[in-house]
């Protein structure tokens, strides 16, 4: 049976699941796609009203398709929301999706037992992404209509199931260790957590702040925006406090001393041999412990310049950590427009405390250099995150996929290696989310059209250990109610795609000349070619790379682009006929040189 025949089932229609689905699709399968929600976009589709894009829209995008000239530099939510759904059309993923179908479980069933999985040498039992062909996913899914009627249920099986479902959606993390009497039961006003606010409607969320003391529990973007939103809304009249206990590092601008993207401080070659990557051997930990020294500087001097540029230091809101370990964790945002503008006029008062708990007028402040203090409130904002292990486990029925799915790294950041015929995208966090989605999409896609096999589960168990000693030693975990361990790949981002161009059997070095391939940036559009090569060419025979660099059907696109780069006109014949009808060969170039 030809593998492309195979059911493929991939839940989300977010920026992970529509790249996951694009590329299936070119690759030859007909998957199908279950969002929870109307429309494509996943949590850009519910947000706050000001919430933009963290990066510049010539970094976040689709290695194949590029923004329109009219997003903004940092585009708002409904444009990147509109991004997204013309991506989903213009490659036909639209059609693949069922929308208002949730997920509500899935389960597993093969002929064997599930600790048959305990035994496997190769993944799958025989190393194939679906196995011997006896085993299925069985989906449950509950299907929305459009009217109010009761939803209907339904079950599916699917030969390949692939996870979009994000992590910071879906299961809140609600702080829980309060003393006696100091829970939410003991306040009279309103305790919600920003997930409940971003699914409001804009004038819904507005009124609800409006008029009211409002207080904001958190300290990454969420609540420096809902804070932001709260002043507007109130003025100094009624400030809004935001309680937090570690602030992150949300900087004003993408660049330092005014011109340098810090891009080319930490998302290149170079600025990874500064890294000790996970994987890459002794005498790469040997070479990034004698650029440790250079490493530390250029952390200081970065760190040093935003803290100049922005009051952090002046309202007590410095990270406790260094310019680089924000980044090797993935707490790098940025402000929202006029934050501290906010805060010097008084609608944003900015409190530390180690620890806070409820009584009947509002919060109580422990610990943070000050006396225990009452914060007045009218409604309480838990910008406390989410649990995205939890969502993650909760997908799945069997107490044994429960208990390991969440327990370690996955291989490439999207395989278990004791579960079969499933793939996880999104999961892990980078600098910037799309890119790395993007790429394990087509890892991924490549996978089940038979380009390569994974090794053997002992090696791909060990290269899951070493990821995990990176991010417990780099990243660190989340605060109360998360791992111990945070999958940021913002660090090692190029070293992750290299791994992965490896198993695809494609060129990992990407850019031309020895300058450009060490110290200008990487982003997406370096890896633009992987999927044409792929798709057209083919190759795969015993001892050779799964795809053929063969520019046969595309020679004039390749000239053209040549020409485009030397200043050349493309079009090189004379009258509309003989330029597109008569065929150009080595002479019709003559006269470039």
């Amino acid at each position: 049976m030809d593998h492309r025949a195979k059911r493929v089932a991939v839940v989300g229609a977010g920026t992970s699941g529509l790249a996951a689905c694009k590329h299936l699709l070119a690759r030859g399968f007909r998957p199908v796609v279950f969002e929870a929600g109307d429309s494509v976009g996943g949590l850009w589709t519910h947000t706050l009203a000001s919430t933009r894009l963290q990066s510049p829209a010539v970094a976040y995008r689709y290695s194949d398709f590029p923004w329109p000239d009219s997003a903004d530099v940092f585009p708002r939510h409904d444009q990147v929301v509109d991004y997204l759904a013309a991506y989903a059309r213009r490659f036909g993923v639209e059609e693949c999706v069922r929308f208002r179908s949730t997920v509500v479980s899935a389960e597993y069933v093969g002929a064997q037992p599930e600790d048959a999985a305990d035994g496997w040498e190769r993944w799958a039992g025989n190393g194939e992404a679906f196995g011997d062909g006896t085993g299925v996913w069985r989906l449950t899914v509950r299907q929305h209509g459009a009217s109010e009627k009761e939803p209907e249920t339904e079950m599916h099986e699917f030969d390949f199931l692939i996870l979009c479902i994000g992590r910071v959606s879906g299961v809140p993390n609600i702080p829980s260790s309060f003393p006696a009497n100091g829970g939410p039961e003991a306040f009279r006003g309103q305790v919600l957590h920003s997930m409940e606010l971003s699914n409001m409607d804009d004038a819904d969320a507005a009124a609800l702040v409006k008029g009211k003391r409002v207080a904001v529990v958190g300290a990454g973007k969420t609540a420096y925006e809902i804070a932001t939103e709260c002043a507007e809304a109130n003025g100094a009249g009624l400030p809004c406090t935001m309680v937090c206990r570690n602030p992150q590092m949300l900087l004003n601008r993408p660049d330092v001393w005014g011109k340098v993207s810090i891009a080319y401080l930490y998302m290149n070659r170079f600025a990874e041999l500064m890294v000790p990557k996970p994987g890459a051997g002794a005498a790469s930990h040997l070479l990034a412990a004698l650029l440790a020294p250079l490493a530390w500087a250029i952390s200081a001097a970065t760190g040093a310049w935003y803290r100049r540029e922005i009051p952090m230091r002046k309202y007590g809101m410095e990270p406790g950590q260094g310019f680089a370990r924000c980044v090797s964790s993935c707490l790098i945002s940025m402000l929202p427009d006029g934050f501290y503008d906010r805060v010097k006029e008084g609608s944003v008062v900015l409190a530390r405390s180690k620890a806070f708990s409820f009584c009947a007028d509002g919060l109580v402040l422990h610990g943070g250099g000050e006396k225990q203090r009452v914060v007045p409130a009218d409604v309480v904002i838990l910008a406390t995150g989410f649990r995205g292990d939890q969502k993650l486990r909760d997908m799945f029925v069997s107490p044994r996929m429960k208990d390991i799915i969440a327990g370690a790294p996955l291989y490439r950041e999207c395989v278990h290696p004791r579960v079969a015929q499933m793939a996880v995208l999104g999961y892990a966090e980078g600098m910037n989310n799309i890119y790395a989605a993007e790429m394990t999409a087509k890892w991924v896609a490549r996978l089940l059209d038979g380009a390569f096999r994974l090794p053997g589960v002992r090696r791909m168990e060990e290269s899951c250990a070493e990821w995990g000693k990176y991010y417990a030693r780099r990243s660190g975990g989340g605060g109360e109610g998360q791992s111990a361990w945070r999958p940021c790949i913002g660090a090692v981002n190029l070293w992750y795609n290299d791994e992965l161009c490896r198993d695809m059997g494609c060129e990992h070095r990407r850019k031309k000349g020895f300058l450009t391939e060490w110290f200008q940036p990487y982003g997406a559009v370096d890896y633009a070619d992987i999927q044409y090569y792929a798709r057209r060419s083919g190759g795969s025979r015993d001892g050779q790379t799964a795809w053929r660099p063969c520019i046969g059907a595309v020679n004039l696109w390749y000239n053209d682009e040549l020409c485009r780069d030397m200043g050349c006109e493309p079009r090189r014949k004379k009258g509309f006929l003989a330029e597109w009808f008569q065929p150009y060969g080595a002479i019709d170039y003559a006269d470039i040189q």
